[in-house]
């Protein structure tokens, strides 16, 4: 019985990644990896208690074993609550999959799903002022191939506002070089979108395609590593802290930031909101698939057109103590404050 209930757990993990993710629900190889992974580490924690992972079954998924491997996640391996989430977002999805195709345990399947993800403390959004953001771009050595390489990344990171690995993906083919200057990029759910860019982001990328060898009209990887294979998201992050670091040397503000790649898309959002754009056309810019996600940028447009109405107050105004709405969770007891 202990082994027809293993070749259950099996089928419904081949059923998962071979059919389900894939075709039914069209996920991204990197979000079917990013599952494998989770899916994998589940496993061998359960296996440590119940013998081999080949041994284990349906029946040795309870809610509290889920629950100790996410408590495993936090306090053995050091994982944030981010990453906690995401593991468990892996196991919600596989067991979606498991509810539709093996009804017989619809009820643990209904369990599971009902552990929830975990309040995560909000942090500041981490950007580059536009004088940062030319001061690391500055540090990037343009007489070497790699360094050139380097520059036509970073600025088209920040043009495009693209997520890390949807820059890593993107092939020459995806380029549109002559004006309108364009580039198609594949985001999230196989989510496609053209995203403009400037003149000089268009003459940069054409200089680094031509100094390659790299055809546009074929679908090559458009950055690649010192080995001649796609450049990471790690290589990515590593290139990024590199000249972050050299330009902290010369922009002190630079040091108590802590920058990653997806701090290019942040800036963009934040630069494009200082250049007057809504937040729904930025939702579209950057491939939010929800406005909901963009929404935290609301906070930053505030606190920009108070420091501007700030600076704009007439000569002689009266100075009057308001207090803070976002201090006071009663706006009507707000209102009446003012």
């Amino acid at each position: 019985m202990k082994k027809k209930k293993s070749n259950e757990l099996g089928i419904a993990l081949q059923g998962f990644f071979c059919n389900y993710l894939p075709q039914l629900k069209g996920m991204s190889l990197h979000t079917v990896h990013s599952y494998r992974d989770s899916l994998k580490l589940l496993l061998l924690f359960l296996s440590r208690d119940n013998g081999s992972v080949d041994s284990l079954c349906f029946d040795d998924m309870t809610v509290n074993r889920i629950e100790a491997f996410l408590n495993h996640l936090e306090t053995q391996r050091h994982n944030s609550t981010g990453t906690r989430n995401i593991r468990l977002s892996a196991v919600h999805s596989f067991f979606r999959c498991v509810a539709t195709t093996f009804p017989e345990y619809l009820h643990l399947s209904q369990q599971i799903l009902s552990v929830p993800f975990k309040r995560m403390r909000t942090r500041t959004i981490e950007y580059l002022e536009f004088e940062e953001l030319e001061a690391v771009l500055d540090e990037v050595d343009r007489s070497k191939p790699d360094g050139r390489r380097d520059y036509a990344l970073l600025i088209l990171m920040f043009n495009t506002g693209a997520r890390v690995q949807e820059v890593v993906d993107l092939k020459a083919s995806d380029l549109h070089l002559s004006s309108p200057f364009s580039v198609h990029i594949f985001g999230k759910g196989r989510k496609e979108r053209i995203c403009p860019i400037w003149a000089k982001t268009a003459h940069v990328l054409h200089e680094y395609v031509e100094e390659r060898e790299i055809d546009p009209r074929k679908p090559v990887t458009l950055f690649t590593n010192h080995l001649g294979t796609t450049l990471t998201r790690f290589g990515v992050r590593y290139i990024l802290a590199k000249y972050v670091r050299k330009a902290a040397e010369t922009h002190p503000s630079l040091k108590g930031k802590r920058l990653h790649p997806h701090s290019l898309r942040h800036s963009t959002a934040v630069h494009l909101l200082k250049s007057g754009v809504d937040l729904v056309s930025i939702a579209n810019w950057l491939g939010h698939v929800s406005t909901n996600t963009t929404n935290k940028y609301a906070t930053i447009d505030l606190d920009m057109k108070r420091e501007a109405i700030a600076k704009a107050t007439p000569p002689h105004a009266e100075s009057v103590s308001h207090s803070s709405w976002r201090k006071n969770p009663d706006i009507l007891a707000w209102l009446e404050s003012l």
